[in-house]
């Protein structure tokens, strides 16, 4: 389907190609009419003469001031839409141009007046603009039919412009007549009784003129001609082409319409799918608006809910205020306990310090002691020792003396009594002197004010 359609697209273009081809070699064989008419200028309303040149296979006119002029002053343009009539109101207001005006209207909508010699030369002008519109509406429908958008009415391009061409030639005549007829009454104009020589030579040389600008409008006539028989030749050539090209054309359109019955089944599948797809989003309409409904009351429910736990972050709020409060409270609480922690630190550290010396000066008594018992434990040894020699005598002396041993014994306790009673400064010690015979004896520490400041136990080694 997708060549076909390119293909066609090709063809139709070759076929475009062909057309232009065409129209623009009809327009080489192209018969201009000239002659001259009044015109009536857009500003200031008056009336000027001006040269026309009317090319009726373009419908293209253009006017000079003079005819031996070159460069044209102006055109005209005109289309197959454009009013052009003659005018039963004589614009000009002269009675000699009675049935000589005639009217143009312009795509452009810009309005031309005009006037002719003669009616019959306004006539000629008309009826060549309607033969030039005849063939642009034939140029017009040779494009359409490439499309198949439009049939053929007013015949084949190079038919029309062959009719446009001998419309021109026989308008010519009546121009020329008209020009003929200008001169004479302008020749016939003076009085007889004002004819003299010098008039009439003017008038022979104007006269003289006339003829030569006709023999060159009559030479270029003969071109003209012989141009027609070479281009009738011509034509009988494009004629053929033409008629290839409307057989391509209509090939294209045979295969135009195939594809435009394809098209047109491939629609009506679509029509029945989007029927389908439209039901299928009535359904889909419907359960939305069912969930529409039930997410609408799940909405409302989810308000209360919302309300509730709003009323239950404002209790909440209320609380957590009241707990910051009492945040507040213990901080200030430990802040304070903190402050108090520090003051007992202190005071620990202090009573470390304090007694670590206490400490310190209680080893120191302590050793102190130690040397006293070491001395005591030395002296109680010596006592010993004398008191076993004696008891070695006594024994030796006999019974008889047995009481004043006794006695000295006594006294010998007596004695290590009071050295084993001494006073230091300290606290409470024990010693093991002996593991047999050991007895503990009170130590006070005495302060140089006579306070008691202490006791410690001091064991003394008993004597046997």
């Amino acid at each position: 389907m997708a060549s076909n359609g390119t293909s066609s697209e090709l063809e139709n273009g070759n076929n475009l190609e062909k057309i232009k081809k065409q129209l623009s070699s009809s327009s080489s064989g192209r018969f201009l009419l000239q002659g001259p008419l009044l015109k009536r200028s857009e500003t200031l309303r008056n009336w000027n003469e001006r040269w026309m040149i009317l090319d009726p296979t373009s419908g293209r006119m253009e006017y000079k001031i003079r005819r031996n002029e070159v460069s044209a002053k102006g055109s005209i343009y005109f289309d197959a839409t454009s009013t052009i009539t003659m005018s039963p109101v004589n614009f000009h207001g002269l009675p000699k141009y009675d049935g000589c005006c005639f009217y143009i209207g312009t795509p452009q909508k810009k309005d031309y007046f005009l006037c002719a010699e003669t009616p019959g030369a306004a006539k000629a002008w008309v009826s060549t603009f309607h033969a030039a519109q005849l063939v642009l509406r034939a140029h017009k429908e040779a494009v359409n039919s490439l499309a198949g958008s439009t049939n053929t009415t007013s015949g084949t391009v190079p038919t029309v412009v062959a009719a446009a061409n001998a419309t021109a030639m026989e308008a010519s005549k009546e121009i020329e007549a008209a020009m003929k007829v200008s001169l004479r009454s302008a020749l016939g104009y003076v009085p007889n009784t004002a004819i003299n020589q010098n008039q009439l030579e003017d008038d022979l040389t104007v006269m003289k003129e006339t003829l030569r600008v006709k023999d060159e409008e009559l030479s270029q006539l003969a071109k003209d001609i012989r141009a027609r028989d070479s281009t009738i030749n011509e034509l009988a050539q494009k004629l053929t082409e033409t008629a290839n090209a409307a057989q391509s054309a209509a090939s294209a359109a045979k295969t135009l319409d195939e594809q435009r019955h394809i098209l047109f089944a491939e629609i009506e599948r679509i029509k029945r799918d989007a029927e389908k797809q439209i039901q299928l989003t009535l359904l889909k309409v419907k359960e939305s608006e069912k969930q529409v409904t039930d997410l609408t009351k799940d909405k409302e429910i989810l308000l209360k809910q919302q309300e509730t736990a709003l009323q239950e972050a404002q209790l909440w709020r209320t609380e957590l205020a009241k707990a910051q409060d009492q945040r507040a409270v213990l901080e200030a609480s430990l802040a304070h306990a903190e402050e108090k922690a520090r003051v007992s630190e202190a005071n620990a550290d202090a009573q470390v310090k304090e007694a670590s010396g206490r400490l310190e000066a209680i080893q120191k008594e302590k050793d102190e002691l130690l040397s006293l018992v070491h001395a005591l434990q030395s002296q109680l040894h010596r006592q010993h020792g004398s008191l076993s020699h004696e008891d070695k005598l006594e024994s030796h002396s006999g019974s008889g003396s047995s009481s004043p041993l006794t006695k000295h014994v006594d006294q010998l306790e007596e004695r290590a009594d009071v050295d084993k009673a001494c006073v230091v400064s300290g606290e409470e010690v024990q010693l093991a002197v002996d593991q047999e015979n050991i007895r503990s004896v009170d130590v006070r520490e005495i302060s140089p004010e006579g306070e008691d400041r202490g006791s410690f136990d001091v064991g003394v080694v008993a004597p046997p």
